[in-house]
């Protein structure tokens, strides 16, 4: 719905309900504007900034939102000898990327009604701060997502990952891993088959610890790919995936 239009449907709701008698609360048009983004996340992975979040699908009012056509994503990067800088403040932001869900780049997947994008476009030491608004098919812009933070480090090494198939099940493990950071949480397992991309969301819901995983979920005569991230926390804080280490594929073997 196209912004001149929205003060008159408000008109017309203001009328029906006073001719039948009952009065109702005035909607005002910015309210029928989709709502923020919600579950926004950020975190390095790589060389990269992986910004995760789930779409909206209501409006100011709680109202269902027609359908979302796509995201403007906004940032503000700031160099580690710059002092002053206001993450809040809107007007230092500049436009990083226009996503048509219909259509997403290779930067970005989506999983149902989560949006996965990646920044490539960072360097270490450097904070970055995103912002991020949904847009109906109409050019109606939503509302912008609180922002969300990250500071940029040299990314870690990449691990050695090792795979070894059975007719049950396939065994990861992960060589000894070196790096001298402030705490190893364990790792991140990423998972694919046939010639789709490797998704950007792990496997994992929560770290993987010890030095492998026994992944007992296949389906017999598919061969899978997997990758591995170590979840390292530096002393500058927040959690950081390291490089990505080597593809590994297996599948389960016949019984014996």
């Amino acid at each position: 719905m196209s912004w001149f239009r929205l003060p008159l449907l408000v008109a017309v709701i203001a009328v029906m309900t006073t001719a039948c008698g009952r009065k109702a609360a005035l909607i005002y048009p910015d309210m029928l504007i989709p709502a923020a983004p919600s579950d926004v996340s950020v975190q390095q992975s790589g060389p990269a900034v992986k910004l995760v979040f789930t779409l909206p699908d209501k409006d100011r009012t709680g109202r269902t939102v027609p359908g979302v056509a796509g995201v403007k994503i906004s940032r503000l990067a700031a160099e580690t000898d710059q002092i002053e800088v206001c993450p809040a403040c809107t007007v230092d932001y500049r436009p990083l990327q226009t996503l048509y869900l219909d259509h997403l780049p290779p930067v970005a997947q989506r999983s149902g009604n989560r949006l996965i994008v990646l920044d490539n476009d960072v360097r270490g030491g450097n904070t970055y701060s995103y912002r991020i608004a949904p847009f109906t098919a109409d050019g109606v812009d939503g509302v912008y997502s609180p922002p969300v933070e990250v500071r940029a480090v040299t990314a870690p090494p990449a691990p050695e990952l090792r795979i070894e198939a059975f007719p049950t099940e396939v065994r990861l493990s992960v060589a000894p891993y070196q790096h001298s950071a402030t705490r190893l949480l364990g790792f991140n397992l990423y998972r694919s088959f046939g010639a789709g991309p490797r998704s950007y969301l792990p496997l994992n819901r929560e770290p993987l610890s010890g030095s492998g995983y026994v992944d007992t979920t296949l389906e017999r005569g598919l061969k899978y790919r997997y990758s591995i991230r170590m979840l390292i926390l530096p002393e500058s804080g927040g959690v950081v995936e390291s490089l990505e280490s080597n593809t590994v594929e297996g599948m389960l073997k016949d019984d014996e």
